[in-house]
């Protein structure tokens, strides 16, 4: 029997499978095809063997890790949500999945990673709260910059000219598309009738973590909870599709087969792992700690008690490259 596909992805939270809008949109589309995945829900990165979630780990095409190849991937493999879409369907999925992109998705950014007060008050404190000692120390700072770097390309040089300016714009036009959104959903079940289809997948992906996280300005958010159709659009999906993730699993409640495998038997080298994390956290911290001039190294002869300087080994700090 062939190995199933593995997928690394972000741990879930505030109610969903995943905190991560990529990871959640691949979880998705594999529900809504009853794709066999076994599931990792981890809490760094680096548990991945690519080192970026999400990750499919295939028999056949190695490590994936961009969404869209991942999706294109499992219809490869007969897992097709849009195997009955007609040719003007498939355009209109095409053309909602670029509106996204281009307008929400940065605005989502920017709200969860760039507002401030969202960001040191919710974004930064679960992720604080998630990731493993000593990572949680650094890794939630890296990937604000990261994703400040990513809105800076998103949105060009004016980003920086008139911040002020920019944001409200795009905020109006984020705010646009989601008005958008549900005019074209209205009272369907989902947006191409009775089944769920890839937008589907892209569109809930978007919308349940702004619906679902506690944002302490939630500019966005309340714009979003003022379309019922939308919010109800989400909370099927989660009932339908999610009904134990997001929170402690339902006791007794069957998982369907040939999907999710629990978080506690995920890794069969969970312990080698968890060891490997702290290492490279520590290289990483007394990395800092000797480049930003917070400890120095005094040259000298043997101490008082014959001891030798301690040569530290970087190999540990290799494995981040994985």
């Amino acid at each position: 029997m062939a190995a199933p596909m593995e997928l690394f992805c972000w741990a879930g939270g505030w109610g969903l499978p995943s905190v991560d809008p990529d990871c959640l949109a691949v979880l998705t589309y594999a529900r809504f095809t009853g794709a066999p995945l076994k599931v990792h829900r981890v809490t760094h990165p680096w548990r991945s063997p690519s080192g970026h979630l999400p990750a499919l780990r295939t028999q056949d095409e190695g490590t994936i890790s961009k969404t869209q190849q991942i999706i294109t991937h499992l219809r490869k493999q007969k897992y097709n949500a849009d195997y009955d879409l007609s040719a003007t369907q498939n355009a209109d999925t095409l053309a909602f999945v670029s509106l996204l992109e281009e307008k929400l998705l940065p605005v989502l950014i920017h709200t969860f990673w760039v507002d401030a007060k969202n960001y040191v008050e919710h974004t930064r404190k679960w992720y604080a709260e998630t990731v493993p000692f000593p990572l949680n120390f650094f890794l939630p700072n890296s990937m604000h910059k990261r994703h400040l770097e990513r809105l800076q390309l998103l949105w060009g040089d004016d980003y920086m000219e008139d911040e002020e300016k920019l944001e409200k714009q795009l905020y109006r036009e984020a705010r646009e598309c989601l008005t958008l959104l549900s005019q074209r959903l209205g009272s369907q079940k989902f947006f191409f009738g009775d089944s769920p289809a890839s937008l589907d997948a892209f569109v809930f992906s978007r919308l349940a973590p702004l619906l679902k996280a506690k944002l302490p300005n939630g500019k966005l958010q309340q714009h979003l909870k003022s379309l019922q159709n939308l919010c109800n659009y989400c909370t099927s999906i989660l009932s339908l599709y999610f009904p134990w993730d997001g929170a402690d699993p339902l006791a007794g409640a069957p998982r369907a087969a040939g999907t999710d495998s629990s978080e506690g038997e995920e890794d069969p080298h969970k312990r080698r792992n968890q060891l490997l994390s702290v290492l490279v956290g520590l290289v990483a911290m007394l990395g800092y700690a000797f480049l930003s001039g917070i400890v120095s190294i005094q040259r000298g002869g043997v101490g008082p008690a014959g001891r030798q300087p301690i040569a530290m080994e970087e190999e540990e700090e290799e494995e981040e490259e994985e």
